[in-house]
């Protein structure tokens, strides 16, 4: 079986119909379509039926689905592998991390990593998915919960405290609440819908749910943005919130919510000299960012050593 032929049927599979799958694959529109024949002559089976919205695959390809994305994960990682000497810091390395900690807290980090490493190139994925290390979607993630597969080499960071913050000149304009309920009342930041912190935040007694929110975004990018920009009163990371002296932290001994958070490879990967860098600069420099302190090039590439987890 062709790889090109199951590039085409997982296009067609994502895309949902030839022209969206030939833009994505570069490809002419009559290529993708000859393929997608060629593999249902392969198989003996039709994999999608035309409807008025495009493409709609049958229930042997939705089977068939998580193979080919499982192949495609494979793809890339070989070509991820292949990109230097397993001996040399240099290459390509996939970092995937939460999108706060991926925009907001990973740059410097990883810039203080390239200028020692400059033949080493980074692929940032930022995304609250905690992306399958084991099926190699990312070659090093930033977990803000344990890992418990046997495979994986995790080290503990520690917890990253939240807290409620507010920028000054909302203070300024609303009132300092006295009380956290009236909190509430003064404008809350918040997901539009329920999400794990959110029912971590209940469990610590804070009664809020996505009704109390004047303003609603699951993005957590956005959520901190309308922070910055003075519009509420929001759950911020305690660290972040500390390099900008205009945001003022609220109730800091009535609210607090720790997030655990763990960097994590691949047992197999720990042994490749990108990886190891990689790994331990997100270490030491997630490390100082915990104790409020903005990473160093020192900090960046030292070296710690990993446990399982």
């Amino acid at each position: 079986m062709d790889w090109d032929h199951c590039r085409a049927f997982l296009a067609v599979l994502r895309e949902g119909s030839l022209s969206g799958a030939a833009r994505a694959l570069d490809l002419a529109q009559p290529t993708v379509r000859r393929r997608i024949e060629e593999l249902e002559a392969t198989f003996g089976v039709a994999l999608f039926t035309r409807t008025p919205a495009g493409l709609s695959p049958t229930e042997t390809a939705l089977a068939l689905g998580g193979h080919a994305e499982a192949m495609a994960l494979s793809a890339e990682a070989m070509v991820r592998v292949a990109s230097a000497e397993a001996g040399e810091v240099a290459g390509v390395v996939r970092v995937s991390a939460s999108e706060v900690i991926a925009v907001e807290v990973l740059p410097p980090i990883l810039a203080e990593l390239r200028a020692a490493h400059p033949r080493l190139a980074i692929a940032l994925s930022p995304s609250n998915r905690n992306e399958d290390v084991l099926r190699r979607e990312a070659d090093v993630a930033v977990r803000m919960v344990r890992p418990v597969q046997e495979a994986l080499v995790a080290k503990r960071i520690g917890a990253i405290p939240l807290g409620l913050h507010a920028h000054r000149n909302y203070l300024a304009r609303v009132g300092a609440p006295a009380t956290i309920d009236e909190a509430r009342r003064c404008g809350l930041i918040g997901p539009e819908h329920d999400n794990a912190v959110l029912k971590a935040v209940q469990a610590e007694g804070l009664p809020v749910g996505t009704e109390d929110f004047m303003f609603r975004s699951d993005s957590d990018l956005a959520q901190l943005a309308a922070i910055r920009a003075g519009v509420g009163i929001g759950v911020c990371q305690v660290p972040l919130a500390a390099r900008d002296p205009a945001l003022v932290r609220l109730f800091a001994a009535e609210f607090t919510y720790d997030l655990e958070t763990w960097v994590v490879t691949h047992e197999d990967l720990r042994g490749v000299a990108r990886i190891r860098a990689v790994f331990d600069a997100l270490v030491a420099g997630l490390g100082a960012y915990l104790a409020g302190a903005q990473p160093t090039a020192a900090a960046s590439i030292a070296v710690a050593a990993p446990f399982k987890g």
